[in-house]
């Protein structure tokens, strides 16, 4: 394996950014700091730009097995290197669903030797297999994934004695999807006695409502208090929920929250302009919910950063509203998208790089990755901030081939991705070598 010096970088780790020099070895980081040589080293000089921890995406899903017309492991690690993802943590709702020993064994199967990124898997829960959540492997599911309210893959838990026993015995971290099915359901009937099936895609944060997220939300948190649980609220969307998480460093905490990328960029304004394209479960709202996601990022509310990268085929969005699937391709574009706070001074490239690399890291016990320290895996991404991205020139790499970003200019620009210490992507070109790992936990 090719041996590296990245020379005159800005690194950007554990709230700190230091000029140094990085040396990798063996796929590993072997030294940080000044005047680092390395014998038969190949060498890139940053220039200044921020070297940071690959983000590790803890919430995507790439639609293997089961509906390969849309996207496929391989074609979406290669966006996500290319959007500067080294990890990521994909959800169990495909066919077959990821609620047996042996579904959770084939995804991992399927992944090596053609992802491009590391990879993890969550283990899927349903309304019957409590049994088998309580027997996971814990050494090949990142988490167990509860779907709290009816989205993509019909896998609704509902059952109050299931989700009881899961609250009261899941060996691992629950992830939640938190919206009230009866509510939505309740809404959406009150929009087709106006609409019909011309139902506008406006309607949608109106449907997928505050209530909707809040009655479920709150109710997940209630039960993880109740047990003690370890639990993960995903995807969160309105200001009301934020009450529900305390601020504060994500070591200790029991219950951690989660935004995504797409919630903290856009509002409900949006709707006009990308129609369909904007829709996704939940929904995203109004410019005051954003704006408080924005601050709970700040306030350390939200421990994590995430995308919810979920593609659908161009004729699949263009159907009717009441038709087109929820979902949106984000993980090319997801850090720059992050980068475009940092320049507004919303946030901090220190608190991005917490969000989206030390805290799923430590959320997930995730060993030797998600942050820029010596003796750990090479997964680094490189951004120059003084650079520019336009979306309409660069190929996209998910297999759907759209973006919501279409349009947009980003004041930055991913330069470099290693993943396990190969230069898997740099100077706009994917390097196609399958070089992911499974993710490793480092869990008594």
């Amino acid at each position: 394996m090719t041996s590296w010096v990245l020379r005159n970088a800005v690194v950007v780790n554990e709230g700190q950014t230091i000029e140094a020099d990085v040396a990798i070895h063996a796929g590993r980081i072997e030294r940080i700091g000044t005047g680092t040589t390395k014998p038969g080293a190949r060498e890139i000089d940053l220039g200044g730009a921020w070297l940071l921890p690959g983000m590790i995406d803890d919430q995507v899903h790439f639609r293997e097995p089961g509906f390969e017309h849309k996207a496929d492991i391989a074609t979406e690690s290669r966006a996500a290197i290319a959007g500067g993802t080294t990890s990521y943590l994909e959800m169990p709702n495909c066919v077959p669903q990821t609620v047996t020993p042996e579904a959770l064994l084939d995804k991992h199967t399927r992944a090596t030797g053609r992802s491009l990124a590391n990879f993890g898997f969550y283990f899927g829960a349903t309304n019957d297999n409590l049994e088998a959540i309580k027997a996971v492997d814990v050494t090949k599911a990142c988490g167990v994934k509860v779907f709290m309210g009816a989205s993509t893959g019909n896998m609704l838990v509902d059952d109050p004695d299931t989700l009881d026993g899961i609250f009261a015995s899941c060996p691992l971290v629950i992830a939640t999807h938190c919206e009230d099915t009866p509510t939505i359901l309740d809404n959406e009937a009150k929009a087709r006695a106006e609409f019909g099936d011309a139902v506008p895609i406006e309607k949608h944060p109106e449907i997928r409502s505050e209530e909707a997220c809040y009655k479920s939300s709150s109710f997940a948190v209630g039960l993880a208090k109740r047990h003690g649980s370890r639990l993960h609220v995903l995807h969160l969307t309105t200001a009301r929920e934020m009450d529900l998480f305390e601020p504060g460093p994500i070591s200790g905490k029991r219950i951690t929250a989660e935004a995504c990328v797409h919630h903290l960029f856009f509002n409900d304004s949006w709707y006009g302009p990308l129609g369909n394209d904007l829709k996704c479960n939940p929904a995203v709202k109004t410019r005051a919910d954003q704006l408080a996601l924005r601050h709970a990022v700040v306030e350390d509310r939200i421990d994590v950063i995430a995308t919810d990268h979920a593609p659908h085929t161009r004729e699949e969005k263009a159907s009717p509203y009441v038709d087109a699937p929820a979902g949106l391709p984000l993980v090319q574009h997801a850090l720059l998208s992050l980068v475009e706070h940092v320049k507004a001074r919303e946030f901090t490239i220190e608190q991005v790089v917490q969000k989206t690399a030390h805290a799923p890291a430590t959320l997930f016990e995730i060993a030797e990755r998600g942050y820029v320290r010596e003796g750990y895996w090479a997964d680094l991404t490189v951004v120059d901030p003084d650079a520019h991205t336009v979306v309409d020139e660069e190929p996209v790499h998910a297999k759907c081939g759209w973006t919501p970003f279409r349009g947009f200019t980003f004041r930055s620009r991913i330069t470099h991705t290693f993943v396990n210490g190969h230069l898997a992507f740099g100077d706009g070109e994917v390097q196609d070598v399958a070089m992911g790992k499974p993710l490793e936990y480092a869990r008594s």
